[in-house]
């Protein structure tokens, strides 16, 4: 019996192994795949957006003064996409 036990358990474990990629895309699946070029298009510009938020809340009563030479340069570099 001790033994149907182990070679069950060593079979299983081969099985595992060889259907690993199977397992892994069935229940872990890739996010990015199922993304259409639109949706990455629409992925990167509310990125883009939330980065010029952000630089823009940064300045105050001073308006581009307030930010540093890097987030001037940045913030150019975005507003020309």
């Amino acid at each position: 019996m001790n033994e149907l036990l182990i070679l069950g358990i060593i079979v299983a474990i081969v099985l595992l192994f060889f259907n690993r990629e199977w397992i892994k895309n069935r229940f872990f699946p890739d996010k990015q795949r199922n993304y259409t070029i639109d949706d990455k298009f629409n992925s990167d510009k509310r990125d883009r957006e939330k980065e010029i938020d952000r630089l823009l809340s940064k300045m105050g009563k001073n308006g581009i003064n307030d930010l540093s030479a890097k987030d001037r340069k940045r913030l150019d570099e975005l507003s020309k996409m």
